[in-house]
């Protein structure tokens, strides 16, 4: 994760590898990359809060060079442990408010699950612009605040709609557009039953607070959990293209979305 406020543990709240996942985590995971290669191919590509890096591998497959960052100095040796012997492959400690590279650097600017826990967005933002080459994609993936079963993580700063993301990306100069993935299953009893509970569990701030405290409540709904890897695969889970919405839409019935920016 990534944020300037370096005595947070995000380690704690990163899907790193080895924590027991649902089908569908798994599928999200998988599916935030293969959508991100597309943008890759033969590029020069930065993953800012990259985690532990089980997607720069993949991004890997299609660019020229990847470096993935983050503040956690806990994920990013796990990251440099997995990518020591990869030549295309960088891993280095970087604050997303203060990227410490030059201007017209990279193609291809990756931001996963975690602009909500930046103190000072619009300077990311800022950064972000700055170290994009003309023509280059900014790429930003983010829980749905606007899915009633939407619940914050820890130390998180602020949530944006993928209407308000357009809007941002905008004001700094990127021409935007959104997409929503994951549709939610409002037609069984079952799933009505899962969301009464988890927005209940959300309202009395029952939800456990780390992805460790929390596989036992996916045991429960989801039963038997599989281990995230360290590098994901084409194999791993099923992938799910993410759907263009409309400009203004309220997006209640998607659990996650998308926001790509391009700098003409």
């Amino acid at each position: 994760m990534e944020t300037s406020n370096i005595s947070a543990n995000y380690n704690s709240i990163t899907e790193a590898p080895g924590i027991g996942a649902s089908e569908q985590q798994l599928s999200m995971l998988y599916t935030r990359y293969r959508f991100a290669a597309r943008f890759c191919q033969n590029k020069d590509v930065l993953e800012v809060a990259c985690g532990t890096g089980q997607g720069l591998g993949y991004l890997a497959t299609q660019a020229k060079k990847v470096v993935g960052g983050d503040i956690d100095p806990c994920n990013v040796e796990i990251a440099k442990k997995q990518y020591k012997d990869r030549d295309s492959i960088q891993v280095v400690s970087i604050d997303a408010h203060h990227l410490p590279f030059e201007n017209n650097t990279f193609d291809v600017l990756i931001l996963y699950e975690a602009i909500y826990y930046f103190e000072q967005p619009k300077k990311f933002l800022m950064e972000a612009k700055r170290v994009l080459r003309k023509g280059g994609t900014l790429i930003i993936c983010s829980a749905n605040k606007e899915w009633p079963d939407f619940n914050p993580s820890p130390f998180s700063k602020k949530y944006f709609s993928a209407t308000e993301l357009v809007d941002l990306l905008e004001k700094f100069g990127f021409k935007a557009e959104s997409k929503a993935a994951y549709p939610v299953d409002t037609g069984s009893l079952k799933a009505y039953l899962i969301s009464l509970i988890k927005q209940t569990a959300v309202r009395f701030h029952l939800v456990p607070k780390t992805m460790k405290g929390k596989e036992f409540l996916k045991r429960i709904f989801f039963g038997k959990l599989a281990p995230l890897p360290s590098e994901i695969n084409d194999m791993m889970a099923p992938y799910y293209e993410p759907q263009s919405i409309r400009h203004g839409e309220v997006v209640s019935h998607h659990k996650v979305i998308y926001v790509l920016g391009y700098l003409s």
